[in-house]
């Protein structure tokens, strides 16, 4: 199963909890649930990220990506889609080393993707007008002109 992460440009709240607070996997499910209006996700070190709201442009950029992912990810059926609004390249490192197979940094105000494969350095597309998920994602192409646009 794929798991795809949807990445923006907006830098977390991050809480330094160790070695003062350690959590399980279930602590931290049970904080979460607690907090159900926040989007937090723990780092690798174990630092809590509380991601920002978005609103207008990114929002719009953001839900335009969800959508074309969510569609291919229904269609396709085999794979599950997240987003995750982080907007820090060492996560997107995590991410793969801890078995993402692509990660996808988007950059709409400079026009580029940032490409994370395991085992590869960082390749950096200027202004693609589509990005192919395979052979990942089989069968999806990112149409990337609507989130190139400024709507806002």
């Amino acid at each position: 199963m794929t798991e795809t992460k949807i990445r923006t440009e907006h830098p977390p709240r991050v809480l330094h909890t160790r070695p003062a607070l350690e959590m399980d996997e279930e602590q931290f499910f049970e904080l979460c649930q607690l907090h159900r209006e926040r989007r937090i996700e723990r780092s690798m070190e174990g630092d809590l990220e509380i991601m920002p709201p978005t609103g207008g442009e990114p929002s719009n950029r953001n839900a335009n990506l969800a959508m074309q992912v969510g569609i291919w990810t229904r269609r396709d059926g085999a794979d599950v889609a997240f987003d995750s609004l982080t907007g820090i390249q060492a996560k997107m490192r995590d991410y793969v080393e801890n078995g993402a197979r692509l990660g996808w940094l988007v950059d709409p105000g400079e026009r580029k993707i940032n490409l994370y494969k395991p085992g590869k350095p960082v390749r950096f597309l200027g202004n693609p007008g589509t990005l192919s998920g395979e052979p990942v994602l089989r069968g999806f192409v990112l149409d990337l002109k609507p989130i190139w646009e400024t709507g806002f």
